[in-house]
């Protein structure tokens, strides 16, 4: 590969004005300087010769750069068009031989089309990585949960808050749906904190690096309808399960009937359950709905 100096932000600031490029605010970008942190991130997942990784939002390449010399085989997902340009010149041995393959595009539109490619040994195998922004993270988690899949192993950096979010438990004060979904198919556990002085431009937030290793027996559910219950019973907080799920109930369900006949307590707010009560309603929920039907 062409050799990058990704710790300066002054090599970074020119290649961009080089290649009439600006950094894009709504694609949360940010380079992460600090070699000792980008080796820590990627020690994170255990790879070896032949490792499938994918990676949302390479950037330059930064992070690409360690997992190729790790002898992974790696997808990056990018939709800024300037981005896929300079991977392109950086990185064009590793893709003319094949280790190296670039999705150009949005990454929640194109990584559905990607995984049916795959085989099923694959599928199994394949770790994930990426630098996201809170809603990209929290977008994309949801709509791999509603797929009912999960990586072997994912490793991201988010903004602090997000991934205070991600680990949280019931009760917590950061429990919130992202929570929630995260902690079916995952155990989420936050490795490290990362300060801004680590990052060009500086971000006015601390980052955190969040790995999610794959429950190898998640609750049974119903993944869209799972969700979806998750997201109408946070819908509004300071409401009881009662109110908030009423409106995915069949007309004419009495909801406190529903709820007591399926062991969940009316009165308890969504902040209160567990991913496994969450997977637990959404199997009665989505009983009750057939045999309306």
């Amino acid at each position: 590969m062409n050799h990058f100096d990704y710790n300066s932000p002054v090599n970074i600031k020119s290649f961009l004005e080089e290649n009439s490029m600006a950094m894009q605010k709504k694609f949360g970008q940010n380079f992460l300087i600090n070699e000792a942190a980008r080796k820590r991130i990627a020690s994170c997942l255990p790879l070896e010769k032949g490792s499938l990784v994918w990676e949302v939002g390479p950037g330059l390449g930064c992070m690409t750069e360690l997992f190729l010399e790790a002898g992974a085989c790696v997808r990056v997902f990018e939709i800024d068009k300037g981005f896929i340009k300079s991977l392109k010149k950086i990185f064009a041995q590793e893709i003319e031989n094949g280790s190296l393959v670039i999705s150009e595009g949005d990454v929640l539109k194109n990584w559905k089309k990607e995984y049916a490619l795959l085989s099923e040994d694959q599928k199994k195998n394949i770790f994930l990585a990426g630098n996201l922004p809170y809603n990209i993270a929290a977008t994309f988690i949801a709509s791999t949960i509603e797929e009912n899949i999960a990586f072997k192993k994912c490793v991201f950096t988010v903004q602090k808050e997000v991934a205070e979010r991600m680990c949280a438990k019931p009760s917590d004060k950061n429990y919130s749906a992202f929570s929630v979904l995260c902690s079916r198919l995952y155990d989420v556990k936050t490795e490290f904190e990362i300060g801004p002085a680590n990052f060009w431009p500086r971000p006015n937030v601390s980052s955190k690096t969040s790995v999610l290793q794959k429950i190898e027996n998640p609750p049974e559910c119903e993944p869209k309808l799972f969700v979806k219950l998750v997201h109408a019973l946070f819908s509004s907080r300071r409401k009881t399960i009662l109110n908030n799920i009423k409106g995915l109930l069949p007309p004419d369900t009495d909801a406190k009937a529903f709820l007591t006949e399926a062991g969940t307590e009316p009165s308890l707010r969504a902040e209160n359950l567990s991913a496994e009560d969450f997977a637990s309603l959404s199997m009665a929920l989505s009983k009750i709905i057939k045999n309306a039907g």
